[in-house]
């Protein structure tokens, strides 16, 4: 088995849960909620700006300094006031708060791709300075580059932590950072290198700590990317606090809470956003699909994770939007993704592909990868860098037409025969079952040799059951 890690390996992320829940004290969940996690970024991009500075001063060139130098490398520069040497130091002052703060200010200065995104509340008065410095201690002597970068302790730490926050919150399961296998998965197939990149909903899953991961992947073309977030204290924010009216991108990756209800959908009735029907106020996931391709640029594309539910639902007038959004020939590819990828919720879910303007006009891609990936522990599944390689090269060859359907796993279709399934996108619907490889042994003898062995087990079985009545009756009890 490849050597994966998850948040399911509870070992150092159960280990800052549990220090810092001595130091929580009486403080809201909430509250401590964005105290732990922006810490958790802080000092991990703090971690990694000081091994490279490390680096670049052991070469003696003076170019430890050099922002390019570290943005070249993916790497988050952190200008001077922001390092986390320096809010050791000032631990356990009355202005660690306001330190903090500006340290958040001074990284989304010095990185655009961060703007707006981190958590700036810590100098309020309300937040009790003594505790935050005993935190801020915690962190100081965790270094965490040294528990594993490639499977990206942040995201695990994270993940670990904000479950444990919504288990105590009595949060929607829709609440969750995203598995870095499935973020991959997203941008692997949607190549989001050049342009705006938009994600409606990070409040709910964490855009400021998938970006280290996302500029990670794309060093070198990274000044080619601008990131858009919505980024509110609720879920149902970005419907009634567009932060980005006017936004038409490139290119949309988004995991929003899976079937919010409510979300405000009796303030937005006439809403221009709903062009394919108005969603129903019992379910967001159509609402956030549509406000996604209202933000669409004229060649845009949407990678987004929904629940299964909105393949097929038909319950207030979902299956209508459906039909229409379909018709309106934007569904480029569907996935339905393997079961315990999320540490936090078991809801089965799938990948949306939209475009606004397909390489295959009048056509959809299937792939059926609930069959795909690892079990790295009893409870949790990863999708390998194989997984996502063959889906990614899969949706390259359905675009350049050179796809053949694959029974069980893909197969294109045409908007008439979505029709025809009375436009449900269940990938089983179009892939069918998978061939069972033919063994060579003749129908005849391989149906002899079973009926044989089917009697030999109803002899043995009869045999076991005459055993069973002389025991029972030999201590008196008789079937």
């Amino acid at each position: 088995m490849p050597d994966i890690k998850t948040t399911a390996d509870i070992g150092f992320e159960k280990q800052i849960w549990d220090a810092a829940c001595v130091l929580r004290g009486n403080m809201d969940a909430s509250e401590y909620k964005n105290i732990v996690l922006g810490l958790i970024f802080l000092k991990y991009i703090s971690d990694r700006f000081e091994e490279r500075y490390q680096q670049l001063v052991d070469e003696g060139d003076g170019f430890e300094e050099d922002i390019d130098e570290y943005i070249s490398e993916g790497i988050f520069f952190v200008p001077q006031n922001a390092r986390w040497s320096t809010i050791a130091t000032a631990a356990h002052t009355p202005e660690i708060g306001q330190i903090i703060d500006d340290a958040m200010r001074a990284i989304e200065k010095e990185n655009r791709r961060l703007k707006d995104i981190l958590p700036k509340n810590f100098a309020r008065p309300e937040l009790d300075k003594s505790r935050l410095g005993d935190v801020v201690d915690l962190f100081t002597n965790i270094q965490m580059i040294e528990h594993g970068n490639e499977k990206d302790i942040l995201g695990r730490t994270y993940e670990y932590c904000l479950a444990q926050f919504a288990a105590q919150e009595g949060k929607n399961a829709g609440e969750f950072y995203t598995p870095s296998c499935v973020v991959r998965t997203l941008v692997e197939i949607l190549q989001p290198f050049n342009g705006r990149v938009y994600d409606p909903c990070c409040g709910s899953g964490g855009m400021f700590v998938q970006s280290a991961r996302f500029v990670q992947n794309h060093s070198g073309n990274i000044n080619s990317i601008s990131i858009f977030g919505n980024l509110g204290p609720h879920q149902a924010d970005t419907f009634t606090s567009d932060l980005h009216p006017t936004l038409k991108a490139d290119f949309v990756m988004a995991n929003p809470p899976f079937n919010l209800s409510p979300w405000g959908a009796d303030k937005l009735t006439e809403d221009p956003r709903w062009q394919y029907g108005m969603p129903p106020a019992g379910n967001a996931n159509f609402a956030w699909l549509q406000h996604m391709i209202y933000h669409l640029a004229p060649s845009g594309k949407i990678g987004m994770v929904l629940a299964n539910g909105a393949l097929s639902s038909q319950s207030g007038g979902e299956g209508e939007i459906r039909k229409n959004i379909v018709n309106a020939d934007l569904v480029d590819c569907i996935v339905a993704m393997p079961t315990q990828l999320f540490y936090t919720t078991q809801i089965p879910v799938s990948l949306w592909f939209i475009s606004k303007q397909k390489r295959q006009p009048g056509k959809t891609l299937f792939i059926d990868a609930r069959k795909m990936g690892t079990m790295v522990t009893r409870k949790n599944r990863e999708l390998t860098d194989e997984d996502i390689q063959r889906m990614a090269q899969t949706y390259q060859a359905y675009c350049e037409g050179t796809l053949e359907d694959i029974k069980g796993f893909c197969a294109v279709a045409t908007t008439e025969e979505i029709a025809k399934q009375d436009y449900i996108l269940t990938p089983g619907r179009y892939v069918g079952i998978e061939e069972v490889e033919d063994d060579g042994e003749p129908f005849e003898e391989k149906m002899e040799r079973l009926t044989k062995e089917l009697s030999g087990l109803f002899e043995e079985s009869h045999r076991l059951e005459k055993e069973i009545r002389e025991k029972l009756g030999a201590i008196g009890y008789e079937i």
